[in-house]
């Protein structure tokens, strides 16, 4: 197994977490390169022997042999064109975007050095707390092909699990998981928002939800969209939709209302492979596409 040295552009959230995460696995950090000399430093006083701190405009002084890319999306072709003009070398270069593909780093490419994509597919919300985020968590890996092959060996280093998909699917697959994850959250603040609606503290109506949320992602491991559905879709409970669409254009924003809707038609997608007549199914979707036309 290769152990490789690494130099880190920009510590953020993700950089930082990396960091941490390859040094606790044997690899060499020689070198975080960041704007926040502050952040940097306390990422660096946790890593032994301590990597070199560099700022932006000293890209040539990196002396490892991989380096990640761990900027906002809008800035990892400006550092890629900075690599290539001022290193001679020709490190592996990978970029952590969810949303962009490796062909971002062709600059680099066309130069000689072997590039790839690698994007955890998981949370990270805070440097220190997210060290062990990588263990389990599927990693997106595309690329020159001994780029990938390194990429891989990194991931199953830090416990995860690699996976592949074409280059131009690649905001796709990010589509997808800002609207299992953000999406989740901001779902999830609609329902809070509703529940207060009946007289509780936002607070509290976050910790009762939670159970509930927990339950639904503990089915959701281990069955299927359509099996671990549950409530008045599933049910086909024609009733109590007519008291929800009542009791929503009364107390909540048609926005959140929106929200209910359209949710409403995937669920009864899922309801019609799970038993729910066609006659039902039929009825409540006439239902919200009467409310979807009102709206409108």
């Amino acid at each position: 197994m290769n152990i490789f040295d690494v130099s880190i552009i920009c510590v953020g959230r993700l950089g930082g977490a990396l960091a941490l995460a390859l040094s606790k696995q044997g690899y060499l950090i020689r070198e975080l390169v960041s704007r926040d000399q502050e952040k940097a430093e306390k990422i660096a006083d946790l890593i032994t022997p301590r990597p070199t701190i560099l700022g932006e405009n000293n890209l040539e002084k990196i002396t490892a042999s991989l380096i990640f890319i761990t900027t906002q999306d809008n800035e990892i072709e400006r550092v890629a064109r900075n690599l290539a003009d001022k290193l001679e070398d020709l490190p592996f270069v990978f970029h952590t975007s969810g949303s962009r593909s490796s062909e971002i780093l062709s600059v680099l490419s066309r130069e000689g050095f072997e590039v790839a994509s690698f994007h955890p597919l998981v949370s990270f919300s805070n440097s220190i707390s997210g060290v062990n985020n990588f263990k389990d968590a599927y990693i997106c890996v595309e690329g020159d092909s001994e780029a990938v092959a390194i990429a891989k060996q990194i991931v199953n280093d830090l416990g995860g699990n690699p996976f592949s998909i074409e280059p131009k699917f690649k905001t796709l697959y990010h589509a997808s998981a800002v609207t299992a994850c953000g999406h989740l959250i901001a779902l999830l603040s609609v329902a809070i928002e509703m529940l207060a609606k009946c007289g509780l503290e936002k607070g509290e109506a976050k910790q009762i939800l939670l159970p509930l949320v927990k339950s639904t992602i503990n089915n959701f491991s281990t069955q299927t969209p359509t099996e671990a559905l549950t409530g008045t879709f599933a049910r086909g409970d024609i009733e109590t939709l007519q008291k929800h669409l009542k009791t929503l254009e009364e107390n909540i924003s048609a926005e959140m209302k929106e929200i209910y809707l359209l949710l409403g038609k995937q669920s009864l997608e899922l309801a019609s492979q799970n038993g729910v007549s066609e006659e039902t199914i039929q009825t409540m979707n006439e239902m919200l596409s009467a409310k979807t036309k009102v709206d409108n």
